[in-house]
């Protein structure tokens, strides 16, 4: 009977210490869930404080990136002391980056469209790290900061375009500037093909309807298919009257470029026959009634007509005398190409680039564009040509013929040609 009951005992032992484990389990719970009520409550509480929310909105927008970079295109009237202002640096950082780069060779010349890249960092004083500066489309010069000394390392990069040669072809029907556009031809090409004719041919009376041209020029893509820039004619051919007039790129010396005709005779001369693309010959050389001052008088030079605006081309090399205000002839030019020839450029609406008294230009540079300043009706370029101190008719000129390959020369140029010949018939075949 006693072992019954010690049993019995034992069992409400166990029940008992169970009810009591449950219960203080319940307890703490409870206590538990209450606190983390009160936590969220708080917390909640602290967040919809409007004095800390305004403190957390002070701090968030005053926090800055590590780098911000900085993106410019060049523009007309711009020098690399108005781009390097606009950056927000001390300065002492900005003589560091004028003079950095003005010692790079290649940099001489701003250009306009010529795109700048600026990494500053910001916990460092707001300092340039590095920048580039594409010099072309087809390459840059990368800047980056020395960690020994305060200054910049320099490193050219040449992107990764392809080349490609292309051949096009087409029946003139209009002008020769929109047959060319129609094609789907880069205006630079169309504007080098014309200085290169311009030796030879009159582009306004030349060519007739129906008359025809093929070039082969080279054409630069990126990754993306995308044409970026143009290079250089190889080939072209213009068909006037059934008459080819062929010109084939050839290296006559070591770095030393001209175009040949079919025979190794180069189209180079002293002066090119016609300064400007696409206009109409409005007046000639002799004796006219002035339209403005309303008698007869000498017209000393050539007229031609054209839209404001078109670009006008050196004739020849040679040294700007003059480019300024020339009263009647407006806005004009003065080129001195050697102890024989001068030529001036008048009535221009603006001047090119850099082009002032004192700077030596090239054949076939732009040196200003067609306007109506001075005495005149509207807008159209007075060209005149100045031989041995008298003004002559240009259109009636005997100019030098060019240079003449012969003896090893001539033959590397038939090789050449045929390797031409060739491309042209691989690039028609496509």
């Amino acid at each position: 009977m006693k072992f019954f009951k010690l049993i019995i005992l034992k069992e409400y032992s166990i029940l008992f210490w169970l009810t009591i484990v449950t219960i203080i389990i319940i307890i703490s719970l409870n206590i538990y869930n209450t606190n983390k009520i009160n936590q969220v409550a708080q917390i909640q509480s602290s967040i919809d404080n409007i004095y800390l929310k305004k403190t957390i909105k002070e701090i968030t927008s005053n926090l800055k990136p590590r780098y911000d970079s900085l993106h410019y295109i060049s523009k007309s009237g711009d020098t690399y002391q108005s781009i390097i202002n606009r950056l927000e640096i001390n300065k002492t950082e900005k003589k560091i980056l004028l003079k950095t780069i003005l010692n790079e060779k290649s940099l001489k010349i701003l250009k306009i469209n010529q795109k700048f890249s600026f990494k500053l960092d910001n916990l460092n004083k707001g300092n340039i790290i590095n920048f580039k500066i594409e010099t072309d489309k087809k390459n840059e010069i990368q800047f980056t900061r020395s960690n020994v000394e305060n200054i910049f390392k320099t490193k050219k990069i040449k992107k990764n375009f392809t080349k490609n040669l292309v051949y096009k072809e087409t029946v003139i029907l209009g002008s020769l500037y929109n047959s060319a556009i129609n094609l789907g031809i880069k205006p630079n090409i169309i504007l080098e093909f014309a200085r290169l004719y311009g030796f030879q041919i009159d582009f306004q009376r030349d060519i007739w309807k129906n008359d025809s041209f093929q070039i082969i020029y080279e054409e630069f893509t990126n990754e993306d298919n995308v044409v970026v820039d143009t290079g250089e004619i190889i080939f072209a051919n213009l068909n006037l009257q059934d008459i080819d007039y062929q010109l084939y790129k050839f290296e006559y010396e070591e770095n030393k470029i001209d175009y040949f005709d079919e025979n190794g005779k180069s189209i180079r001369k002293t002066l090119m026959k016609t300064p400007i693309n696409g206009a109409r010959l409005s007046s000639s050389y002799g004796k006219r009634k002035h339209p403005i001052l309303g008698y007869t008088k000498m017209h000393t030079g050539t007229d031609f007509a054209a839209p404001k605006g078109t670009p006008i081309m050196a004739s020849g090399d040679g040294k700007i005398i003059k480019a300024g205000w020339c009263g009647g002839g407006g806005n004009c030019v003065k080129i001195k190409h050697n102890s024989t020839y001068q030529t001036v450029y008048a009535h221009m609406y603006k001047f090119g680039r850099g082009i002032k008294k004192g700077v030596r230009v090239k054949q076939g540079q732009v040196i200003g564009y067609v306007g109506s300043t001075g005495m005149s009706t509207g807008p159209h370029l007075h060209y005149e040509v100045i031989e041995n101190g008298k003004k002559i008719n240009s259109q009636k000129l005997k100019l030098p013929s060019g240079k003449i390959l012969k003896g090893g020369s001539r033959k590397n140029f038939e090789v050449a040609k045929i390797k031409i010949d060739v491309l042209k018939s691989n690039l028609l075949a496509k």
